[in-house]
């Protein structure tokens, strides 16, 4: 049952309701158990489902249904990627082989026509491997056509070999950068992605494709998230989008990973504290979202929502981001614990506890789904906000709970300041008298290895906010500007 709805959390409403019709359609009898279990784990009926399915007890029937309903799933998950990822290299295999079979028909003209439409369309979605049987296509029937040019299909051909090869060395070298990242979390993302690409003789060139380019990005940005480190890998971000400016006009097959390309460059030049240049990013996406003949919209629309309240909030427009962040009735996460933050900057304590506590889930559910930085940003804040409204009785169990559960991670990643913050807060909780003390300041001071405004985190930088605020007896929100630098 656990790996139903493990994978039933990742479907949105639309594709639960396509798995059901896919359910019915297989379903020969009238019984339609399978169906009323996917409908009971949907409203979150977990205890004794078989005593709801069957009427009594029945452990035995329970588990082969789950097990049936699991053998389905994975079968519609399947077929559903297999259509999505490949419909367009089957679109460019079908014109190949029609190609083929034309010239063996010998009905020439028609096959010069489709294999053109075949490396036009392989060309769009940059699929080398196929590209290169059209080539070799195209090779041996160039003594029927004195268009083509025996030796200039030879150098294409050549060349897209070696495009081909690279795909195939880009993914030993992405598989090198992970396992490095996994083995060493301290290490440089730049030193380790440089490191990879000498090993497989890779050159970073307009020529990669924009897949290639997306996962470089992706691989970066994910590494710069975890180690709050945005400003190391500036440089090589900035570097790969020259190249993807460079590719000119964006082929309509490849505006999935061109949009997810300027979503990643959006969310660096914030995390660096370059708004500006974030807004501008954001207003291109939705730019491309409009002019696409594809509806990404669902895909991106939550994500530039909460970066666009990101951006507002931290110009001093504050009023615009919680706006943005309340005008729907999402659920997400993401958007929950954002609201938390922006009321608590102004403040709200009581508001910002109020949507805080609705996040009732385990510490263990929260991280299988969002990841770890952000179970420990929630629980930084939940700490903050519980010493704001004088719940003091429990403060303290959650200090020690964040650094048996946290302590070991944040070393590993090199974020000992973490830690650091956490000591000084508890420190604050304990002595609150002494946090204006020129004492606790020169602690604070030398506690901390600091990094100047355009290097240190923006995160980093807004929980340190709340500590200055309170020893110069300062508005929080203000102060964070201030440090910000807006």
């Amino acid at each position: 049952m656990k790996h139903i709805k493990k994978i039933l959390s990742t479907f949105s409403a639309s594709e639960k309701d396509n798995f059901i019709a896919y359910l019915k359609k297989r379903n020969r009898r009238g019984d339609a158990k399978n169906i009323f279990l996917i409908q009971f784990l949907d409203e979150g009926k977990v205890k004794d489902i078989d005593v709801l399915l069957y009427g009594k007890p029945s452990k035995g029937a329970y588990h082969a249904l789950c097990k049936r309903v699991l053998d389905t799933l994975i079968e519609f998950v399947g077929s559903k990627s297999f259509a999505e990822e490949t419909s367009n290299e089957l679109e460019v295999l079908k014109l190949l082989l029609a190609s083929r079979l034309f010239f063996e028909q010998k009905l020439y003209k028609v096959a010069f026509n489709t294999l053109g439409k075949a490396e036009s369309k392989a060309r769009d979605i940059e699929n080398h491997s196929i590209l290169n049987e059209i080539y070799q296509t195209k090779i041996q029937y160039a003594y029927l056509n004195d268009s083509w040019k025996l030796q200039e299909l030879i150098l294409n051909y050549e060349k897209n070999k070696k495009l081909s090869n690279q795909d195939f060395q880009l993914n030993m070298a992405y598989a090198k950068i992970k396992s490095d990242l996994n083995l060493n979390k301290s290490a440089s993302i730049n030193t380790i992605i440089i490191e990879a690409f000498l090993q497989f003789d890779i050159e970073i060139t307009k020529d990669l494709t924009y897949k290639s380019l997306y996962q470089l990005m992706e691989i970066t940005t994910t590494t710069a998230k975890l180690k709050n480190d945005f400003y190391l890998v500036s440089p090589f971000m900035i570097d790969l989008y020259k190249k993807v400016e460079q590719k000119g006009l964006v082929p309509e097959k490849q505006k999935y990973y061109y949009i997810s390309i300027l979503y990643l460059m959006a969310v660096t030049m914030f995390r660096n504290k370059q708004f500006i240049s974030s807004k501008k990013l954001i207003s291109k996406i939705h730019q491309e979202l409009i002019a696409s003949k594809q509806n990404f919209k669902k895909i991106f629309i939550e994500k530039l929502t909460i970066l666009s309240a990101l951006n507002e909030t931290y110009t001093g427009n504050f009023e615009i981001g919680i706006e943005l962040l309340q005008k729907d009735n999402e659920t997400s996460l993401n958007k929950k614990l954002l609201l938390v933050m922006c009321f608590f900057q102004q403040e709200m304590y009581q508001e910002a506890y109020r949507k805080l506590i609705s996040l009732n889930r385990t510490d263990d559910w929260y991280q299988k789904k969002m990841g770890w930085i952000w179970i420990v940003k929630k629980n930084i804040i939940e700490i903050l906000l519980l010493i704001e409204l004088d719940k003091l009785d429990i403060v303290l169990i959650r200090l020690q709970r964040f650094s048996k559960k946290f302590n070991k991670q944040l070393i590993e990643i090199g974020e000992k300041r973490v830690l650091t913050f956490i000591g000084l807060v508890k420190e604050y909780y304990e002595f609150p008298e002494i946090v204006t003390s020129e004492d606790f300041k020169n602690k604070v001071e030398i506690s901390f290895e600091w990094l100047n405004r355009e290097e240190e985190d923006i995160f980093v930088m807004s929980f340190y906010s709340w500590l200055k605020s309170k020893m110069e007896k300062r508005n929080l929100y203000e102060v964070t500007l201030e440090l910000v630098g807006s």
